[in-house]
């Protein structure tokens, strides 16, 4: 239950539990609250042996503990070491509660302290994540609760459109709660931008392209085909829907993934990828333009519209420009300081990459870089469900960067990304079942 509670958590984005005054009202999320309380129901049930194999070297686990002892390190000395040698970009809290991002000499703030607790926890997440599958979990349960999570996340967003159309958005004021600007009801070209549970729409967009991925995974490889396809059909749609410029970059980066994995599944005796679905469904978006565009003129110039405003016109924007300005910003960073990073939360960038290049420097890039390798490039040992889920794991982590490197801002990427990355390198060492795979299996499978 304890797993099941976690992973639904994650949903609620912009829900704090409290705040922290001295902090400057810093918000301390649900699932970070939560997350305690899990890490130690499974350390009461299984001890601390499975939670140190995780990070042990046979586990991309070792990578990620290394990454956070150093960005810890990081946080706690280099901007006291290299105070003043530079300028970052980091959000200023007053007690008040007000959020401001400003351009600042190099200092210690109260950022490194809570990026450092959400780097712990994203640690802890993993490892306590990869000790339940271990011990007493299994694939099965991991498909339930993202399927499970995926439909709450739609009927979030549902509700969301209604409640904003019908003037009672105030009914999801007890969800929206954290110190975070909350840009809950704005429109695009006409259209409500989709937020869900999160505090704006490339937040939600950012969380619903990892449980796309997930879905989709699960429905090329043949489980649970009606559930998982009926599911992330919706979930596509609710990403156009929400009318994020990196949800649709994002979007084209998953689908290229999922369509060059699924070739080499669709030869051999194990038949379980759908190339020609993917491929008839990416041909068929193109033609169904066209037939718009004959038929519905007016439908046609207010989509036009939509593109511009999404896409054409979004690097001329003033959100785009301040983006640009802090990237820049954030590879200076990285110069002035020699490679080492400014500290875990001392810099704020528009792109993970920079992110960790200003933060955590060279040796934190690397670290990250040979974690995500280790977790992507793993092969699993287990049957077909364990299998099957690891490459549906993997495909979130992997959507969930595509997001990050786009329009990261910070060095944490939520808890979900740790709950796919250790649910990925668990599943790994699972023992296979016993039993030739027959395709039928996938069908039926509960």
């Amino acid at each position: 239950m304890a797993f099941y509670v976690i992973v639904m958590s994650t949903l609620f984005g912009a829900a704090a539990a409290f705040g922290v005054p001295g902090l400057g009202g810093a918000s301390v999320l649900v699932p970070s609250l939560l997350l305690a309380f899990y890490c130690l129901r499974l350390f009461m049930a299984f001890g601390e042996r499975p939670v140190l194999a995780a990070v042990s070297s046979s586990s991309p686990g070792i990578w990620l503990l290394l990454l956070t002892v150093y960005g810890v390190f990081s946080a706690l000395f280099l901007p006291r070491l290299l105070e003043g040698v530079t300028e970052t970009m980091i959000v200023l809290r007053s007690s008040a509660g007000h959020r401001i991002i400003d351009l600042t000499p190099l200092s210690f703030s109260s950022n490194n302290i809570t990026q450092t607790v959400y780097a712990v926890g994203g640690l802890f997440c993993f490892a306590f994540t990869y000790a339940y599958l271990k011990c007493g979990g299994t694939a099965r349960d991991v498909i339930n609760a993202m399927l499970v999570l995926a439909v709450a996340n739609l009927i979030f967003a549902l509700l969301d459109v209604i409640t904003y159309r019908t003037g009672t958005a105030h009914l999801f004021d007890f969800i929206r709660t954290a110190n975070y600007a909350l840009l809950t009801g704005s429109e695009k070209a006409g259209f409500k931008r989709i937020s869900g549970t999160f505090p704006e729409a490339s937040a939600f967009a950012g969380y619903t392209i990892v449980l796309f991925a997930f879905t989709a995974s699960l429905w090329i490889d043949r489980v649970r085909t009606v559930a998982t396809g009926g599911i992330a059909g919706l979930l596509l749609l609710a990403l156009l829907l929400s009318t994020s410029t990196t949800a649709l970059v994002s979007l084209a980066m998953v689908m290229v993934f999922l369509l060059w994995r699924a070739l080499p599944a669709s030869y051999g005796k194990r038949v379980t990828g759908r190339p020609a679905a993917i491929a008839l469904a990416l041909l068929a978006v193109p033609l169904c333009f066209m037939l718009v565009l004959v038929l519905m003129p007016e439908f046609a110039k207010a989509v036009q519209d939509f593109l511009d405003e999404t896409l054409y016109s979004k690097l001329n924007s003033q959100s785009a420009r301040e983006r640009m300005q802090w990237n820049a910003v954030a590879f200076q960073v990285f110069l002035d300081t020699w490679g080492w990073g400014a500290g875990l939360g001392s810099a704020r960038a528009s792109s993970y990459a920079l992110v960790l290049l200003s933060n955590v420097g060279l040796i934190g890039t690397v670290l990250f870089l040979l974690f995500v390798g280790n977790t992507l490039m793993m092969k699993s040992a287990g049957g077909f469900h364990e299998h099957a889920t690891m490459r549906a794991a993997r495909a979130g982590v992997l959507a969930g960067l595509s997001e990050a490197m786009i329009s990261g801002t910070v060095y944490d990427l939520g808890l979900l990304f740790f709950i796919l990355a250790g649910s990925a390198a668990a599943l790994r060492w699972v023992p296979a079942q016993a039993g030739a795979y027959r395709p039928q299996q996938a069908e039926t499978a509960q």
